[in-house]
């Protein structure tokens, strides 16, 4: 890694992030005591309720990354605009400093998410999720946990009293667990496509797909994914017909883009459904979009029926 200069600072960026998701594991430890529960009354470019923690995220990953003399922009989720910080830096940060914080009430798994581009200007960080350098994720659980790729392989890391040490290499998604994770309340909304596979994952071994599948919802793509990459399965937030103006749910260059290449890397799929999830040309820091990972074989069957809905 040494040897490639754009690796190694990528390498720095990471061992920021992972200082910053340290400071954060132990506010999120005492947040309750600390009165840093509830909501802050204020909403991010989202239009979404802020909590404390969501602020106190955002504040700590860029307070630990602005000394970092290759990181030219950062992206957050929870920021406007991006922001400009080292001159002559090589790199952009893109993060979602706290995702599914909604569960932080009754103490469900949350965690962060980023990814690390080239990036000198602007318009550089609307590039392709093919172009990262590295990306990972923490999730805040019993254990804190960082995934993490630099497009080789994917590691696994836990936290302890001196920093995160490896605890798995090269992790690979096994293909056959049958399980799926989708929130099932926006049934309504679902195109065929994603209606017929989620019913024919109902129907069991007696069903096409001659499985008996279980169901998993956390509300934490990071608890999500975390599962996925230990036992397999299949994850969906497809665009619906009431996400569909805005391109979906989840967003592209913060949570798809780095969830995609993690999985990808491990030998998984990712997907909108029609395009490969690392191919999307972004056109906002923002956007949003339909999101299907897993094993590569689910993924594939997925996008079988989306596809056959369009035919």
């Amino acid at each position: 890694m040494a040897t490639n200069p754009k690796l190694a600072a990528a390498a720095a960026i990471v061992a920021d992030v992972a200082a910053a998701s340290a400071e954060l594991a132990q506010v999120l430890r005492t947040a309750p005591i600390a009165g840093l529960s509830g909501t802050a009354g204020t909403t991010n470019v989202q239009g979404e309720a802020q909590k404390p923690l969501d602020i106190e995220a955002n504040r700590i990953f860029l307070e630990r990354c602005r000394a970092n003399p290759a990181i030219a922009w950062a992206v957050s989720e929870e920021e406007d605009h991006p922001i400009r910080l080292a001159e002559g830096g090589t790199h952009g940060l893109l993060f979602d400093p706290l995702d599914g914080s909604s569960n932080l009430d009754v103490n469900v798994t949350v965690g962060s998410i980023f990814s690390i581009i080239p990036a000198t200007t602007e318009v550089d960080l609307l590039q392709p999720g093919s172009v990262q350098l590295a990306a990972g994720f923490v999730a805040y659980g019993p254990a804190t946990s960082l995934v993490l790729t630099f497009g080789q392989t994917v590691e696994l890391f836990v936290l302890s009293g001196s920093g995160f040490e490896l605890v798995q290499a090269d992790i690979r998604i096994p293909e056959d667990m049958p399980e799926f994770s989708i929130n099932t309340s926006r049934e309504r909304f679902w195109n065929e496509g994603t209606r017929g596979y989620i019913r024919d994952c109902l129907a069991g071994e007696l069903g096409p797909l001659g499985q008996r599948y279980n169901m998993r919802w956390v509300g934490s793509m990071v608890a999500e994914v975390l599962r996925i990459l230990s036992r397999g399965g299949i994850f969906l937030y497809p665009s619906d017909s009431e996400t569909a103006k805005r391109g979906g749910r989840l967003r592209l260059l913060y949570e798809a883009n780095p969830m995609g290449l993690i999985v990808k890397t491990a030998g998984g799929g990712a997907t909108t459904g029609q395009l490969d999830l690392l191919d999307v040309p972004p056109s906002d820091i923002h956007q949003r979009i339909s999101v299907v990972l897993g094993s590569k074989r689910q993924v594939g069957e997925y996008v079988g029926y989306v596809v056959d809905e369009g035919r």
